[in-house]
């Protein structure tokens, strides 16, 4: 696929430019209030100029293709305002995963008084001792941190909610606020057995990526997008504690949701296009690729290599119609002819999908798996069958010839 002159429109389109990486410590409670720890005055004046709508950036509603929804943007929290809201409270990080480890060092990182809880020398321990919280100050037993905690952020894997909840439940008393970054063990609480305490806030907010991406936003400058969601207000004032949390934690916008709308969508998500629909759709491709006698490279470059180099990063700045306009006109008119046969072809996989989210099939599956006592075992065994197949094996190689590879190693 050739690429073809773009219109001076397109070329004109505003293109997305990452805010400016700046060095900053991990103190608890920084002298700031000008900026967030990893952003600059320069940097959040470019970003508020890049906003689609004019004016100053903050809670504003939206038309979000003819469907208006009130969005909620970092802009209305400025540092000395977020500090000064959770001044008297502390955050108990609960797991120290991929979520916990993003969430977490933002939200120390914006001067927040937080906390971890894990599992004592375990390897969740290890990472958060290396990340630099001090066992007794700021890294402790689970039961301890709950205890010390004001808003408990249960960040522990879905699984492993649902198996400690015997043990945490008690420790959620009066007063204090319960957070969740998925809905997955309130709404399928038949199946986890988790139902929080009638008198505390339980609210929600959900990053659109994983950790590891939200930590990156950050220190970028920029800020993930996620969602919040209110599930029992006690205080009247868990919608405003999920936004200004939302913001704690490196969210750069946030928009309302419910905590069943949540996990509905993301598991749909997962199990569809974000993961497990791309992979099914990348090795379809490839093997007829490879059954009608082309090489590796070849099929591995006309499947993932240009769709992830080249194309996808159109689609993620752009959008879809720029990303047609920046091909060629015979790869244009054929994607033209061929988007419907594969969505109506691909719709009933995705109804049958979605009902299974609904029903809770996803959700059992799931905890019986993420359960196993040889669950790492188990998933290691799968990724590794997923590692060994030709398409990514060939891939290895492909991505080495990139001018810019670096080895794993380094």
């Amino acid at each position: 696929m050739s690429f073809a002159s773009r219109s001076a429109t397109q070329a004109l389109r505003a293109a997305s430019r990452r805010a400016p990486r700046l060095a900053t410590t991990a103190a608890l409670r920084p002298a700031q209030s000008a900026s967030y720890s990893l952003l600059a005055k320069a940097a959040a004046a470019k970003v508020a100029q890049r906003s689609a709508v004019q004016g100053t950036r903050g809670v504003k509603t939206l038309d979000f293709a003819g469907t208006k929804e009130v969005v909620y943007e970092r802009n209305d929290w400025p540092l000395a305002k977020l500090q000064d809201y959770f001044k008297n409270d502390t955050l108990a990080l609960i797991g120290y995963g991929s979520q916990g480890h993003g969430q977490g060092l933002n939200a120390r990182d914006n001067g927040l008084n937080v906390i971890v809880g894990v599992r004592k020398d375990g390897e969740s321990w290890r990472q958060a001792l290396e990340d630099g919280w001090v066992p007794g100050e700021t890294l402790f037993p689970i039961e301890e941190a709950i205890e010390k905690g004001t808003i408990i952020m249960n960040l522990l894997s879905d699984a492993a909610q649902s198996q400690t909840w015997p043990t945490v439940a008690p420790l959620i008393t009066k007063g204090k606020t319960l957070y969740f970054s998925h809905g997955f063990s309130v709404v399928f609480k038949d199946d986890t057995h988790v139902i929080p305490p009638t008198d505390v806030d339980v609210i929600l907010v959900a990053p659109k990526g994983s950790g590891r991406t939200v930590r990156t936003l950050f220190k970028e400058g920029r800020g993930i997008n996620s969602s919040i969601a209110v599930f029992q207000d006690v205080t009247g004032k868990a919608k405003e504690k999920a936004i200004a949390l939302g913001v704690a934690v490196g969210s750069g916008y946030l928009y309302e949701t419910t905590f069943e709308k949540e996990v509905y969508s993301d598991l749909y998500g997962e199990r569809g296009v974000l993961m497990g629909g791309i992979q099914g759709l990348f090795l379809a491709q490839y093997q007829v690729l490879r059954k009608n006698g082309h090489t590796p490279s070849e099929a591995f470059n006309e499947t993932v290599e240009e769709a992830t180099q080249s194309l996808y990063p159109l689609i993620g700045k752009y959008g879809m119609d720029y990303m047609y306009n920046a091909c060629s006109t015979t790869a244009r008119r054929g994607a033209l002819d061929w988007a419907p046969i594969f969505e109506k072809a691909n719709v009933p996989v995705f109804e049958k999908l979605y009902e299974s989210v609904k029903n809770g099939t996803e959700t059992r599956k799931s905890l019986e798996f993420n359960g196993r006592k040889t669950y790492r075992e188990d998933l290691a065994k799968e990724l590794a069958e997923i590692n060994d197949q030709e398409i990514w094996r060939a891939g290895k190689v492909v991505r080495s010839l990139r001018p810019d590879y670096k080895p794993e190693s380094e």
